[in-house]
Order: structure tokens, then C-alpha cells, then sequence
């Protein structure tokens, strides 16, 4: 089993993006989560990117995704105990709202050019 330890050592959140699925998971400062996949082989099981977005990073959040490279893309995330931590994990409630409204936003205009064509 591979397995990489994430830890935020940021004073704000850290989003940790799970690739190539798209899935968040948020990490309060001195948190620590782990990702666990399956894969046994020799190449590397896990790549990571950083990346910066002035907007998030003056609400103080930091962005950080961990590719699955070999093995099942379904890797598990768990906390130091072991227990299984899922997509949106500590979203704070204000970025669910603004991500929601965008994807009904988009859902609209969406609905709209169909309507149209």
C-alpha cells in the first residue's frame, strides 16, 4: 500500500484536491490526513501540485492536489485514527453556497441554449 501523509502547516485551510477525480477535503491548521492507495508497483503512486489563487489566498485558503499516478483513482483519505474522510470534508459553508450558486448559474445558462437551439 502507498501512502502519503498531507499536514497544513498554514495558518488558514488548506484544500487538498484529490486527481484526477476532483474531489476536496479540508484541512484546518495542524491537521494531518493521509492518502492510501492500493498500488503496490515501483513507479511513484502519488504526485502533487501547488498552486496559487489570489482570491483564496486572501481568504486564506491554500490549494494543493494529489495526483493519483498508479493504482485505483479511488484512493481512500483518512485522518491520523484511520478514519475515512470523504469528499467536502469541512467545506466552510460559505464556499458551498458560492460553489453551489455558480453551478446553478451555470445549470441555467445551460438550460437556456438548449432551449434556444
Amino acid at each position: 500500500m502507498a501512502v502519503m501523509e498531507v499536514r497544513n502547516d498554514s495558518p488558514g485551510w488548506l484544500t487538498l484536491w484529490l486527481e484526477p477525480l476532483g474531489e476536496d477535503r479540508w484541512l484546518k491548521p495542524d491537521e494531518t490526513f493521509r492518502v492510501r492507495s492500493d498500488y503496490q508497483g515501483d513507479d511513484l503512486a502519488f504526485s502533487v501540485t501547488f498552486w496559487v489563487d489570489d482570491e483564496d489566498r486572501s481568504a486564506g485558503i491554500e490549494n494543493m492536489a494529489v495526483w493519483i499516478e498508479n493504482g485505483d483513482f479511488y484512493a481512500e483519505v483518512v485522518d491520523r485514527a484511520g478514519n475515512l474522510i470523504e469528499c467536502g470534508h469541512q467545506r466552510p459553508a460559505e464556499v458551498n453556497r458560492r460553489w453551489q450558486a455558480t453551478a446553478e448559474e451555470a445549470r441555467k445558462r445551460g438550460a437556456g441554449r438548449q432551449g434556444g437551439a
